[in-house]
Parts: C-alpha cells; sequence; structure tokens
C-alpha cells in the first residue's frame, strides 16, 4: 500500500481529524505474535498494519505495551517509559509509529495515570518509610482503631479497596488489584511526574492517548464513607450485582472535583502538540454528566463510556443514551464503543445466538452512523462471537474470582484468527489464552475472498461513510420509531443524511411522512430496505439510507 501523507491537523477544532474517526482497538497480547512465544508483540502489529489501514479506519489505539509484572495483563505498569520485553522494545514502537504514519494512521496509545504496579520504582520507595522522598506518591492511611481498614471504600475486582503494608505500618488504596496502588494526586509532585512521563511520548511522535479509568485519579481527601446502594439499584457499568463494588455509591473514591484541574493541565501539555488528541475512559454513578463535565472547553478532546457496554439491546437504550447525550453534552465530543477488552463481545452480548452474518455488521454501521468518533475492537470487522473457555484455561484474576456468575475478560481477548491453520496464523508457539473453537472458519483469509463477508461489508461500509460528510461531522435528529427501528437524520441541507436500522429478526417498517422527501443511497454495502410512499420496509437487521433532494 503506498504511503499517505497525514493531513495538517486544523487550528478549528470542527476539522480536527479525531471528530468522527474510526478508531481500531489493538490488544497486543492476542493481535500477532512473530516470535513465537504466544504472546502478541509489536513487531506482530507492525506486519499487519496494511490489513488495519486497508480495513478504512483512521488511528489505531494500542493498548499498554509497558514493562509489566502483568498481574492484570499491562494495566499495571511497572515503568511508564519503558517496553515490556514481552512485546518488544523501543525501536520496535518507533517501527511502528513510522510505518503507521505511512499508511496514513494516526498511533493512539493507553495511559494509565491514576495507579502503577507495586514494582514501580516510585511504590518500591514509597513503600520503605513514612518519611522518605515518595513517602507521599501514594494514598496511604492509618488503621481505624480497631485495626481495620480507614473505611468502607471497595475495589473494583472484588473486596476491600485497603491493603496493609506492615513497613509503613499503615493501609495503601487500590481501587483495583491490591497490586495496583493508587496514586496521591492531591501531591503536585505525582501530577507533575505523571505530566513527564506523558511528555515523553508525545514527544515521540503519538497522536493521542486513550486514558484509562481517567476519572480514578484524585481521591477525597477526608476519606469518607461511600454511602450503601439498595439491593435493586446494585447495578453499574463493568461489574456484576454480586460484586461488593455495586453495594455502595462511589461518591468518594473517585471523581473528585479537583480532577477537573488535573485535566486541564494535561489539555494544555496536548495542546502543545499539534493535531494530538485525548480520549477518556469514564465510569462513574452518573456517566453521561461525567462525559459532559470532563470534555468541556479546555479539558478532554472526548469521553467514552460504559453505557452502549452493557447488556441491554434495545432501541429505547441506544436512543436513549445518544439523546441524553446530545441534551446533556454542552461542549465535547463523544466516543462510541460497542466492545473493548473488558466486556463480551458485542456479538454475543448482543446476538444471544445464531445470526446472519450481516448482523454483526449492521451493529458496526450503527455505532459508526451516531454523531461521535467510534472504537472498533480487534476481531469487531470479523464478527468474532465471545470464545467459550473452559475455567482451567482463564488467565484474568478478575475472570477467576468470579467465576461462573460473571465469566469476566478471557472470553474477549483471545487470539485473533488471522487463518485456518490450528494456531490460526497467530503465533507458532502456544497461545497465552487458547485460539476460540468459536473463531475457526470466521478467520481473516477466509473471509478476505467473500464478498458478503462480515470482513468486507465493514470494508464497504467505511469508504461509503467517509464519502458523507454529514455521518463524520453533521448534527442528529432522531425520528419518531417503534422497536425495533432506530432512525435518524445527521447533517443538514443538501448533505443530509437519514438512516434506519432494523434491530430485530423479522422484517419491520417505519413511517417516513413525517421525514420529508428522500432519495435512496445503496452505496453501504448492506441488505437494504424498500420504500413504498411513506412507508419503509426493513428487513432482518437490514439497513436504509438515503441523501436529502435538492
Amino acid at each position: 500500500m503506498s504511503a499517505v501523507n497525514l493531513p495538517t491537523p486544523a487550528a478549528s477544532q470542527e476539522h480536527a481529524w479525531w471528530r468522527g474517526a474510526v478508531i481500531y482497538q489493538i490488544y497486543p497480547r492476542s493481535f500477532r505474535d512473530l516470535d513465537g512465544d504466544g504472546v502478541g508483540d509489536l513487531p506482530g502489529i507492525i506486519d499487519k498494519l496494511g490489513y488495519v489501514a486497508d480495513l478504512g479506519v483512521d488511528a489505531i489505539w494500542v493498548s499498554p505495551f509497558f514493562k509489566s509484572p502483568m498481574i492484570d495483563f499491562g494495566y499495571d505498569i511497572a515503568d511508564y517509559r519503558a517496553v515490556d520485553p514481552l512485546f518488544g522494545n523501543l525501536d520496535d514502537f518507533d517501527r511502528l509509529l513510522a510505518k503507521a504514519h505511512a499508511l496514513g494512521l494516526r498511533v493512539m496509545i493507553d495511559q494509565v495515570l491514576s495507579h502503577t504496579s507495586d514494582q514501580h520504582e516510585w511504590f518500591k520507595r514509597s513503600r520503605e518509610s513514612r518519611d522518605n522522598e515518595f513517602a507521599d506518591w501514594y494514598v496511604w492511611a492509618d488503621a481505624s482503631p480497631d485495626g481495620t481498614a480507614p473505611n468502607n471504600w471497595m475495589s473494583l475486582f472484588g473486596g476491600v479497596a485497603w491493603h496493609w503494608e506492615p513497613r509503613r505500618q499503615q493501609y495503601y488504596l487500590h481501587n483495583f488489584l491490591a497490586s495496583q496502588p493508587d496514586l496521591n494526586f492531591h501531591n503536585p509532585a505525582v501530577r507533575a511526574a505523571v505530566l513527564d512521563n506523558v511528555r515523553f511520548w508525545l514527544d515521540r511522535g503519538v497522536d493521542g492517548l486513550r486514558l484509562d479509568a481517567i476519572n480514578f485519579c484524585f481521591h477525597d481527601a477526608q476519606l469518607r464513607d461511600n454511602p450503601p446502594k439498595a439491593r435493586e439499584l446494585r447495578v453499574g457499568r463493568g461489574f456484576s450485582p454480586d460484586n461488593p463494588y455495586a453495594f455502595q455509591y462511589h461518591y468518594y473514591n473517585n471523581n473528585q472535583p479537583e480532577n477537573l484541574d488535573f485535566l486541564a493541565e494535561l489539555r494544555s501539555l496536548l495542546d502543545r502538540y499539534p493535531g494530538a488528541v485525548s480520549l477518556g475512559e469514564i465510569s462513574s454513578e452518573d456517566s453521561l454528566a461525567t462525559m459532559d463535565e470532563y470534555t468541556r472547553d479546555g479539558r478532554l478532546h472526548m469521553g467514552y463510556s460504559f453505557e452502549l457496554l452493557t447488556e441491554d439491546y434495545s432501541v429505547a437504550h441506544i436512543r436513549g443514551t445518544a439523546q441524553a447525550l446530545e441534551e446533556r453534552m454542552l461542549e465535547g465530543w463523544p466516543c462510541w464503543a460497542i466492545s473493548n477488552h473488558d466486556v463480551q463481545r458485542v456479538v454475543s452480548r448482543w446476538g444471544h445466538g445464531d445470526k446472519p452474518a450481516h448482523f454483526a455488521s449492521m451493529l458496526s454501521a450503527l455505532m459508526c452512523s451516531l454523531r461521535g468518533s467510534v472504537c472498533v475492537y480487534q476481531g469487531e470487522e470479523l464478527g468474532l462471537p465471545e470464545a467459550e473457555l473452559p475455567f482451567e484455561a482463564l488467565r484474568d484474576p478478575f475472570s477467576i474470582a468470579f467465576w461462573p456468575t460473571f465469566k469476566g475478560r478471557d472470553g474477549c481477548r483471545t487470539p485473533m484468527p488471522w487463518d485456518g491453520t490450528p494456531q490460526a496464523g497467530f503465533s507458532t508457539g502456544t497461545p497465552w489464552l487458547p485460539i476460540a473453537e468459536g473463531h475457526r472458519g470466521l478467520d481473516v483469509a477466509r473471509q478476505q475472498h467473500d464478498p458478503d463477508s462480515s470482513l468486507n461489508r465493514f470494508r464497504r461500509f467505511l469508504s461509503w461513510r467517509k464519502t458523507r460528510p454529514a455521518l463524520l461531522d453533521g448534527a442528529i435528529r432522531f425520528l419518531a420509531s417503534d422497536e425495533p427501528v432506530i432512525a435518524f437524520v445527521r447533517g443538514s441541507g443538501a448533505d443530509a443524511v437519514l438512516m434506519a436500522f432494523n434491530l430485530g429478526g423479522g422484517e419491520a417498517e417505519l413511517n417516513l411522512s413525517e421525514a420529508g422527501t428522500w432519495h435512496i443511497d445503496h452505496g453501504h454495502g448492506l441488505p437494504s430496505g424498500e420504500r413504498t410512499g411513506d412507508r419503509l420496509r426493513l428487513p432482518p437487521y437490514g439497513v436504509f439510507a438515503a441523501r436529502a433532494t435538492g
């Protein structure tokens, strides 16, 4: 593929490259292994960048590849400036960056700012005593008079969010695993050091940051207890009702007002690098309100939440989420995701059984038609279902802790199937997670040659989408519709596009008498609807697109 020069980012936010961008998430452990150790690596990503560019996406987001003991598979960072030998080295990353840019792809990397690994040098020093240079770099607190934890905060991964350190005779806070101690962002030296690590990668040439758990940076300095949550309200995004984390409102262990000033500091740094962008992962008691707050002018460029990473597959939920965000997100820009490395794959989560091949393509098309940018998780373009793994194959501590009621994250992290060979073209060694039997026959090599495959439908839709400016940056207006049809207009005037999607397995109808006059547009490559007068008939999981007249 010939080199493509990246456009110079416009000063105006309205024409910034990331508005309407499709960002392809690569989970390095499971993408492609070139050295045969069974774990994906940076050279493996480089090897397949041409495939990614040919999808028609605008950028890649590479999940953590930093030095780590891998207890949480890279989200526990021991050195923010080093590549873990498992994945390669800094020269490999520089080659990845250069090749991606030559292919016209922007590169975003994960930054996990709120916590480190307990193997990080900062923490090793901090735990030694209460009076050394790093003593106040983490969240330490004395025990309660009876020796129990300082307050009632719970860890997202189950159990109390405090761990006893005998060397200091104090507890330290961990909102995730006990091996992931939380940094003390109330300490200005910590904030400066964190921003200096970010600067290291911006200087290296990355185009953006995906900010993991960004609303967890600050904690309540008074360590106030979180209030309890009634049993019937124990639901949330990213955890199950049987997790003690669901038993309380998380008002004090995250989402503190001081975080807004830190986001402004981070944005000020990013603004020194033209075109550099920030995307924050946000999970709070009211994620939509927090997204609005965090993406206002001078803070994050984009935010995404877990609102569509749930079991609820209905027009009411999808439309309601998008409409609520339009009403509440006054200045910012949303980013949509229906799959990632933390949740069950969408084909299984929303499909619940056998579905036609174009079901996955319809879901991707729907997400890529909403107002905002989009994160596509590796394999989503192939229509991969969730992998079914036996307990003995699990590697994720979250999966193991909550098995079998919550099967955790291993099922969405199995290796990418590239071909029909025993190891699916992923590795010459034994993969760190088994090749999913349900992915056999859905590999890239087989789908490449089928014009009606999920892969080729995905490519055609993204190619068509790029020729419709309204789908990239236009406003959105929802039309009245009943389950299972969702319909909306993007943009206005001559560029406007009408989109309608049938989320159901039977034929569905939509009354277009209130929608005005439109010309049908067949170029999206998915099973399309037929219009007779004011009546639109949509086939199962069908898509209708039309352009404005005149």
